[in-house]
């Protein structure tokens, strides 16, 4: 079992998460249950997904659960554009939280990649 906590991408996640809670509560009231609610939960899900892989035994669980983050930062990326583009983010707020989730699916990818490896190399030595 391994310390989420202590993984640079896990805390990228948790950081991105508490911004978009910041920034999301401006929206207007009738997107509470719409727009506000789908990137408050897939931002979380991105930190939610990267916490349990590693309370998961093995490096396959690990390998899935981060793919699965890796799914809802992609989705987190097009309601950030969405909410861009219907102005309910300006501009400077919509760069910003995007150079984070990039800078966060880069770690994330690079994760995955080193993760994909270890299952390779543990499986070939196996054999």
């Amino acid at each position: 079992m391994k310390d989420f906590r202590k993984l640079i991408v896990w805390q990228q996640a948790h950081a991105l998460t508490l911004a978009v809670y910041a920034d999301t509560r401006s929206f207007p009231k009738e997107e509470t249950y719409g727009l506000t609610s789908q990137m408050r939960r897939c931002s979380a899900s991105v930190a939610a997904n990267i916490a349990e892989g590693c309370g998961r035994q093995g490096n396959a669980e690990f390998h899935r659960f981060l793919l699965i983050a890796s799914g809802s930062a992609s989705e987190l990326d097009y309601h950030l554009l969405l909410a861009r583009d219907l102005k309910l983010l300006r501009q400077e707020q919509y760069a910003k939280l995007f150079q984070t989730l990039s800078e966060l699916r880069r770690r994330l990818t690079a994760l995955i990649s080193k993760v994909e490896q270890d299952r390779t190399f543990a499986a070939s030595a196996t054999s």
